[in-house]
């Protein structure tokens, strides 16, 4: 058993982690090949840290796949993710269902092809009642979009006359977001040595605690997730109250 993994606290797990899969592009340049080949190679990385989270007992796993900007990205390079997005669920559903994965899916499914949102649709239906890690795949993606959409659900409510505008708080938001039903990410993840969280759940991630490696994607694996693991439980989770109010509520339980 892994060194690191033996110094994990099982008790005070993340229940959510999400993570930023960058730098399959630079990765593959430094391999002096195309771009392609690193998303290809990236595929590798996503089965290891799922295996890695469902050993864990992680509850909630969320993949920033494709945001909605990556569609700007050249035609050659959108059309080979989509065909790998697809053939790469057509392989893995499986093993998830094998390994009781649920998958879902956050993002703008209308901008997808048909042909990848069909094999989405069938692999959700396939492993919808699995008890295990529900693998969130965040695909044609962006915090904004989300906000924007659910700003626009809600202002078609009160319009309607089905909600007062009083009524409105921040649990009436969380209903109307991708995530709904899914609990805030504690730990993002980002690799390949950006600091950003590049319109990533940024409702979602407003307490979570971000971790940033310089490993590119195509190499992260179960050790790199111990190692983002062990430093989130080394950090002390505040909420904005004072490290005394902390300490007294962790001892009244």
């Amino acid at each position: 058993m892994s060194q690191l993994l033996e110094k994990i606290d099982k008790k005070s797990l993340p229940r959510h982690i999400a993570i930023i899969m960058d730098g399959n592009g630079r990765w593959a340049k430094e391999q002096g090949q195309d771009r392609l080949f690193g998303h290809f190679h990236g595929v590798e990385s996503v089965r290891n840290i799922v295996e890695g989270c469902a050993e864990l007992g992680i509850e909630y796993l969320t993949l920033y796949a494709f945001s909605t900007e990556n569609w700007d990205r050249p035609e050659y390079e959108v059309a080979g993710l989509m065909e790998l997005l697809v053939s790469t669920i057509r392989k893995e559903i499986e093993t998830l269902n094998k390994n009781k994965i649920r998958l879902h899916v956050i993002g703008d499914m209308g901008m997808l092809p048909e042909y990848a949102s069909k094999e989405l649709e069938e692999a959700l239906e396939i492993t919808r009642n699995n008890p295990g890690l529900n693998l969130v795949m965040a695909l044609s993606y962006s915090g904004r979009w989300e906000l924007l959409n659910a700003v626009k659900n809600i202002a078609s409510e009160v319009k309607k006359g089905t909600m007062n505008v009083e009524e409105i708080d921040q649990d009436t938001l969380q209903r109307y977001l991708c995530t709904n039903g899914i609990p805030d990410p504690e730990l993002m993840i980002r690799t390949s040595g950006e600091y950003r969280i590049s319109n990533f759940l940024l409702y979602q991630l407003a307490y979570a605690e971000l971790y940033f490696t310089d490993v590119r994607w195509p190499d992260f694996r179960k050790e790199n997730l111990y190692e983002a693991i062990l430093d989130y439980q080394g950090r002390e989770r505040r909420f904005g109250k004072t490290s005394e109010q902390v300490e007294e509520k962790s001892e009244s339980l």
